[in-house]
């Protein structure tokens, strides 16, 4: 057992490090007043039915309306009616019981659907479903038969819902898995009695909090413990684990030391290099991540590193560092999307095979549902990783005020000649007695200087005196030219 999960808990935010041999390989943070709604459920109202897009945009009471697809309209794929447009599904007005299975990201809304879904400690509870799934993580397929013909036995045939098979129950005995799918059904019972009295936008379940999810999702055998810094939610954490997953009780420890937590395990230094756009290797490469709203790049270089025996020799080590260090970056920074890989270029098909076995076998650790392409023609490696809740860097970080997410500002001289040129417009539309500019010191200092010839030249060619004032709140490309 290897891996340690720590729990950093304030009033205002609920932080989990999930450590491997000591090294940080996944972050999760939820904020009190920024919870996750994936799996929520909602009593919502149709706002708008878009027969072009096939959509419709459902009002749950959030600050944008959420977006329903018609393939996320679970009724009528089970009815075999996959082509009945959404408008002769949905009307605008209508009620209707939808789960969120996205959160909201960017300027883009909650995405919906009205297949229900209910996660327990070892199953997940399809209630609108009759078939029984296993999780692709059990690859043995005698031990899925066996997991399947156990759970049938379970459950009466006469009771409706299906049920997937988590990778925890492979560990599970009978009498655990019984207790999971009498919870989940008791659970399916509350949330529709609730339903027939509930006025539209209202919320009829919320999934767990951060901290109780680590006890049903993050927990394996190879956990070894669970730290966690709060001793009022350790308890509660107790209290849960006691009732739903017992087999987890005894690797839960309060950690009460003076020392934080995160600064013990160098978690904060790691959070703070998962905001970096470089990332260096211990080899003396590095890469440069740069994440956009449509995709994110990463691209590998070798930087310092210049090996011991050729220079193939060395592309080859840099890029198996390399993919090692993407793929935790992948779960640490929480990528999403679209992820395009550019590792140094390799002439020989070998390394480049073995480069993309071990990229390969490094994301193995991840359970988040991924694709992942050979090298292109070009040398790329294409991938997706499904995104369900916003990047580390879009909950921990905003656009810079000054260069407005660009990552770059236009130099002082380039501001000083669309000051010149902004004046010479101004004097044709306005007859001012004097034009005073008024901008940042980097800007003034550069008119007092270089460009002092240019300024005067101007002030002749409009016969008008122009004067100079630092204003020392504006950044480098703020200016305004007050007429007086």
């Amino acid at each position: 057992m290897s891996e340690e999960i720590l729990i950093n808990i304030t009033p205002q935010e609920t932080r989990v490090a999930v450590m491997h041999l000591g090294v940080v390989q996944e972050l999760h943070i939820e904020r009190s007043s920024q919870r996750g709604l994936v799996g929520n459920i909602y009593f919502g109202k149709v706002c708008r039915v878009l027969p072009g897009m096939q959509s419709a945009f459902i009002d749950i009471g959030l600050e944008r309306a959420a977006f329903l697809h018609v393939a996320d309209i679970w009724e009528e794929r089970q009815n075999g009616n996959e082509d009945r447009p959404i408008e002769r599904i949905l009307f605008e007005g209508q009620s209707i019981m939808v789960q969120v299975i996205k959160d909201p990201i960017g300027t883009k809304g909650a995405r919906l659907s009205t297949q229900m879904s209910f996660a327990g400690r070892f199953l997940v509870y399809l209630p609108q479903d009759s078939h029984i799934g296993i999780s692709q993580k059990i690859e043995d397929e005698t031990e899925r038969e066996q997991l399947k013909q156990k759970l049938q036995s379970l459950i009466p045939a006469d009771e409706p819902g299906g049920f997937i098979i988590r990778t925890l129950a492979e560990q599970a005995s009978e009498t655990e898995l019984q207790a999971d799918v009498d919870y989940l059904r008791r659970l399916w019972a509350d949330i529709q009695t609730r339903a027939r009295t509930a006025a539209p936008k209202t919320l009829l379940y919320q999934d767990l909090n951060l901290a109780l999810r680590v006890l049903r999702d993050f927990s394996n055998d190879e956990t070894s413990r669970i730290l966690i810094d709060s001793r009022e939610n350790f308890q509660k954490m107790q209290e849960f684990a006691q009732s739903y997953t017992q087999e987890v009780l005894h690797k839960l420890h309060h950690y009460a030391a003076d020392r934080p937590l995160f600064d013990l395990y160098a978690v904060e230094a790691e959070i703070e290099k998962a905001l970096a756009r470089r990332v260096d290797l211990k080899s003396g490469g590095y890469l440069i991540i740069d994440q956009t709203e449509a995709l994110t790049t990463i691209d590998v270089n070798t930087g310092g590193f210049v090996g011991v025996r050729n220079f193939d020799d060395t592309i080859f080590k840099t890029n198996l560092e390399a993919a090692q260090t993407i793929a935790r970056q992948l779960r640490l920074r929480n990528l999403g999307g679209i992820i395009i890989v550019d590792f140094i270029d390799m002439d020989n098909r070998d390394h480049q095979q073995e480069v993309f076995l071990e990229f390969k076998k490094a994301l193995s650790r991840d359970y988040t549902r991924m694709t992942v392409h050979d090298f292109s023609p070009l040398g790329l490696v294409e991938m997706t990783r499904k995104r369900t809740r916003e990047s580390l860097a879009h909950i921990l970080c905003q656009p810079c005020p000054t260069c407005q997410g660009r990552g770059e500002i236009k130099t002082a001289k380039t501001m000083c000649y669309q000051i010149l040129r902004e004046i010479v417009r101004e004097a044709r539309q306005f007859n001012a007695k004097e034009f005073r500019i008024l901008a940042s010191q980097t800007v003034i200092d550069l008119f007092l200087d270089e460009e002092s010839q240019n300024l005067a030249q101007l002030g002749d060619f409009i016969a008008k005196p122009i004067s100079l004032q630092v204003e020392t709140c504006y950044s480098q490309e703020q200016y305004d030219i007050i007429l007086i």
